[in-house]
């Protein structure tokens, strides 16, 4: 396991989240104050796929460099607000996952099927009573 690529890949899938998330702040700041730019940038991200957000945003530049120029502002905004609790929340997040991933599955190891009882017949079955009279179920 190489724990140092891990940590390239994932630092790189999540620059490429932040930055889908600082589209989503400029659209919406865009559809505020220039909606024909927010429209634009709609257009735009519909042909450029913000998947991989550094080609995303070399390709922005090339066509609209002020708003390429504030998605990289808006990103940095985002990371710097969210970067000193995001490894915590991480670990946390992970560790109630996996507890709740153990919980279901150890549940559906444990279940027992209602139906098997009538299946087995080392069980006797319940005779059925004949008259009406139950004792002591005053």
């Amino acid at each position: 396991m190489d724990l140092k690529q891990i940590a390239k890949d994932t630092t790189k899938t999540l620059i490429s989240y932040v930055t889908y998330q600082a589209l989503r702040v400029v659209i919406a700041q865009l559809d505020e104050t220039e909606p024909k730019r927010a429209y634009w940038l709609r257009q735009f991200s519909l042909r450029v796929s913000v998947q991989d957000s550094e080609v995303y945003l070399t390709a922005l530049f090339q066509e609209e460099q002020r708003i390429a120029f504030r998605l990289l502002t808006v990103r940095e905004h985002i990371v710097e607000e969210m970067a000193d609790y995001l490894p915590e929340m991480l670990r946390t997040g992970i560790q109630q996952a996996n507890l709740q991933q153990r919980t279901q599955q150890l549940e559906r190891m444990t279940q027992t099927d209602p139906t098997a009882s009538a299946s087995h017949p080392e069980q006797p079955e319940q005779p059925e009573q004949e008259s009406g009279y139950q004792p002591d179920s005053y």
